[in-house]
C-alpha cells in the first residue's frame, strides 16, 4: 500500500499535498502549512534532509517524519538534528507508519525498527 493511501485510510488524517522533489516540498510546506510533513531522505533537486532544514525554519510548527530506505545511523542522526521528529524505514511502513504519525502528532519522537542513530 502506498504511503498516501495508508494515511488516507485513517479517519483523522487528511492528505493536503504531495511533492515530487525537495524544492517542491519546501514550497508546498510554506503554502499549505501542514501539521505533519512526510519526506524521503533521497529526494531529487533538494535532499529530504536539506528540505527538512528549510521547512523547520519557514514552518516551525510543522512536524517532519522521514519515510525512507536509508538506514545509515549517521544519516538518521543528521535527519533528526535537522528538524525531523521521526524516521520509519520503507520496508516497515506498512506496520509502523500510522503509529509513527500518531506519536509525532502527539508530540513524541518515533524511531522505527531497524533505525539506529549515532
Amino acid at each position: 500500500m502506498k504511503v498516501c493511501a495508508m494515511l488516507q485510510s485513517h479517519p483523522d488524517l487528511k492528505v493536503i499535498g504531495e511533492a515530487e522533489d525537495g524544492l517542491e516540498a519546501v514550497r508546498k510546506a510554506e503554502e499549505l502549512k501542514p501539521d505533519l510533513i512526510l519526506l524521503d531522505i533521497g529526494m531529487p533537486a533538494l535532499s529530504g534532509i536539506e528540505a527538512a532544514e528549510r521547512i523547520s525554519k519557514i514552518v516551525p510548527a510543522a512536524k517532519i517524519l522521514f519515510v525512507t530506505q536509508e538506514n545509515d545511523p549517521d544519516v538518521a542522526a543528521t535527519a533528526l538534528s535537522n528538524g525531523a521528529k521521526g524516521l520509519v524505514l520503507k520496508v516497515n511502513a506498512h506496520r509502523e507508519l500510522l503509529p509513527a504519525v500518531e506519536a509525532i502528532l502527539d508530540g513524541r519522537r518515533f524511531l522505527g525498527s531497524g533505525v539506529s542513530v549515532h
